[in-house]
């Protein structure tokens, strides 16, 4: 009984390894494509507005948050509402952690991520590249500091807008790629396609 039962496991596993190892061309081109795009064009607005090597424009959770809404479109963490959501409810936690105790790093960092944990949980909004957002509200440079709630409008909800619009483009070019992939929001978008293409 025990051997059957490892067969049986090490079947699975080399299933799992097998569809995880697959190269599908047209995935990681549209992944890549799409990534490039969205993180090229907050780049470009960085360099333009920003001089030197102080990036308040493009922020570390724009990187994860990419692998998310590009090359993980299906994950219900990748969808509009947990992208936006969850960016900018962490947005709020961090900068608000961040003026209470502003000299405390040691309580202010994990109490910012914990919070902002907690607060995509009650929100629906979970978005694992939320915590690093609220994370550099609190660690970050002192441009990104003195922004205070401005950090949540530019560069939080300006930048995941773009990586938003960015991703509804590239990710529904093909037919064997859908976003969003919630079925509520995938009726949505079309229907506002269609009025704006007039099909």
């Amino acid at each position: 009984m025990p051997t059957q039962k490892l067969k049986r496991s090490y079947r699975k596993t080399r299933y799992i390894l097998y569809k995880e190892t697959l190269i599908d061309y047209k995935e990681h081109f549209w992944s890549f494509l799409g990534s490039f795009v969205g993180i090229g064009i907050l780049a470009y607005i960085q360099s333009i507005h920003f001089s030197g090597n102080d990036a308040v424009y493009l922020i570390g959770s724009f990187g994860a948050s990419s692998v998310l809404v590009y090359g993980i479109i299906q994950s219900p963490f990748s969808q509009p509402r947990n992208l936006v959501g969850g960016h900018v409810v962490s947005a709020l936690v961090g900068v608000t952690v961040h003026k209470l105790a502003p000299d405390i790093l040691w309580i202010a960092a994990p109490l910012a991520v914990s919070l902002a944990i907690i607060v995509m949980q009650i929100t629906k909004t979970l978005h694992p590249p939320g915590g690093a957002t609220a994370l550099i509200a609190v660690i970050g440079s002192e441009k990104i500091k003195a922004l205070g709630y401005m950090y949540v409008l530019s560069p939080v909800l300006a930048g995941v807008l773009i990586l938003l619009v960015v991703a509804l483009i590239f990710n529904n070019m093909t037919s064997g790629r859908t976003y969003p992939s919630h079925s509520t929001y995938h009726k949505r978008y079309h229907r506002i396609r269609k009025r704006l293409v007039g099909k």
